[in-house]
This record gives C-alpha cells, structure tokens and sequence, in this order.
C-alpha cells in the first residue's frame, strides 16, 4: 500500500570539519528541522504552513520548495505535493538550516513516490535547493543529512558522495552565538588562491582524518582537526572564537573549528562527560559577554533523515 503522507526529522549538519572545506561534514542528532509531505491531486509543489521562522512560500523562492521542483521535474508523477515545515534550525546558524530543508522535502518525496532514487541522486536534487541559499551548488552539509554519519563530497559533478565510518564514542559539541553570518558572505572574504605549503598540510589533514575515523584512531583525529585555509579568514567574523576554542581545547576536545560558514563552533570529543566539559567551558566564555547563545550536545548521527 503507497503511502500518501509522511513525517521526517530532517537533521542539522556540521560542515567543513575543519580540514574539509566543502567536502566533509557529519550529521547531528538532537536538532533538526520536522516536515509533513502529503500527495495532491494537483500538480506541482504547494508548501502551506511554515512555523519556527520566516520563510518564503513561494515554491520557487523556497530551498525546499526548489529542490522538489526538480526531482518532480524529473520524476514527472501524476501528482502533487504539500510541504508543511516546522523550522527548529535558525537560518544562518551554520548548521546546516537550508540543507535540512533542501533535504527533507526530496527524501520525502522519494519515499511517498515508492523510493524510485538513489541516495546520490536524492542529494543531486537537494543540491538545487541548496544553491538558492548559497550561491553554489555544493553537497557538503547535504550528504551527511541524507546518508548519515560522516561523509565526504569525492565531486558534485557528477556527484559521488563517499560514507565514512564513525568511532563509536563520538560526540559531537555545538554553541550557536544568536548572531547571522551569511553563507555568501562567509565565502567572499577567502582569498582566490593559498600558499602551496598551506595547501599541502590542509589534504594531509583531510587524508589523515578520513584514515583516522576509518581506524578509531582518536590521537591522529586530534592531530588532522587543524584548518589552515579557511579558519584564519573566516575566525574574523565570529566574536570570541579564539577564546572558545581554546577554552574546549584544554577542556578535552579533540578538536574545535568553524560549523559551516559559522557563526557556530562545532568541537569533537571522544565519549559524552567529554563532550559535556566542552560545552560548560563553551558556555563560560560567551557567559561574560552580551551576545546571546545556545549549546547542543549531539551524539554523531549515523541514520541521517528519519520518518516520524
């Protein structure tokens, strides 16, 4: 029997990882956006309640509205759908709040349609709806939504998502200061070229990193969670970053950088009174400014986009 609608909890992401400017990221499991998509007669994407934040309902103007259009562009189905989305994950926040939009809608989709794509091709999708709120099409924050866990973008053209393994005492540390960076302002301040040696340390730490995760070796972990490239521009535009992380480090993160294009800090921390110790050291130095904050601890999600 085809189902007719569904309820999913679409997942915020980690971007970059530091070492992996727009290749890595990993999947959280405590914040997250949720959806209602339902089957119409007419054709087309309606999107007819959004709660949590403002949003455009305009199909065409909405990330998660434009990532369906495309896969009914391809799918051609003799129907239409409602989107209902209840925002949880701030625009602008640097986990992953337009991918999580971008996603949900097409991963829905996908099921109520009896599952005709792929992961790759659903995240191909999502893609579209990213570029709305970017500027670009990359798969960064939306692969970890879709396939879980940690993942890394091999290319997006054509797309080639690789799933990485997750050690299993993984936790991951999140403070969110209620200030916007956007994206697209996030990636104008990067320099157009680096230094070759600069260059070469940021692909050993990324290689580094895939092979520690890949063998639970949380020491090389600790050693690979270094940027470079993008952390010393970037730093600039999120107040006290230097301060938060340092003060994580020497809590017992394994590492600490830039979620995204900010103005959230994500750290990493082998098991949860770790990850813990993080957020209270976190905590205390946005505590003594005027900046309002929030903190999560999130075990590592390896499932991605689950149905309610």
């Amino acid at each position: 029997m085809t189902k007719n609608e569904i309820k999913i909890f679409s997942p915020a992401t980690v971007a970059n990882v530091s070492c992996g400017y727009d290749v890595l990221g990993f999947c959280l499991d405590t914040i997250g956006d949720e959806m209602i998509v339902r089957k119409t007669e007419k054709k087309g994407i309606f999107i007819t309640k959004i709660e949590g934040y403002k949003l455009p309902f305009e199909a065409k103007k909405n990330v998660a509205g434009v990532s369906a259009l495309a896969m009914l562009a391809d799918a051609q189905p003799n129907c239409g759908f409602e989107i209902e989305i209840y925002k949880k994950i701030k625009p602008g926040s640097g986990i992953g709040s337009s991918s999580a939009s971008a996603c949900g809608s097409v991963f829905a989709i996908n099921e109520l349609l009896g599952r005709p794509y792929n992961k790759t091709q659903v995240t191909d999708f999502a893609m579209k709806g990213e570029a709305l709120a970017s500027g670009s099409e990359h798969a960064d924050n939306l692969a970890p939504g879709i396939f879980g866990g940690f993942t890394l973008v091999k290319s997006t053209s054509p797309l080639e998502v690789l799933q990485l393994p997750t050690p299993k005492d993984m936790y991951a540390t999140i403070i969110h200061p209620q200030i916007e960076i956007k994206t697209s302002d996030a990636r104008a301040i990067l320099p157009k070229e680096f230094p070759l040696t600069d260059a070469i340390t940021q692909w050993a730490n990324v290689g580094s990193f895939v092979h520690a995760l890949h063998t639970n070796d949380y020491d090389l972990l600790k050693r690979a969670l270094h940027d470079v490239i993008v952390e010393p521009h970037r730093s600039r535009l999120i107040p006290h970053f230097a301060e938060v992380k340092s003060a994580a480090l020497i809590h017992g993160a394994l590492g600490a950088g830039i979620s995204g294009a900010g103005p959230s800090i994500f750290t990493l921390s082998k098991g949860i009174e770790n990850a813990k110790s993080v957020e209270r050291a976190m905590r205390d130095v946005y505590s003594s400014t005027t900046i309002a904050f929030e903190t999560y601890v999130s075990r590592i999600n390896t499932g991605g986009i689950k149905i309610l």
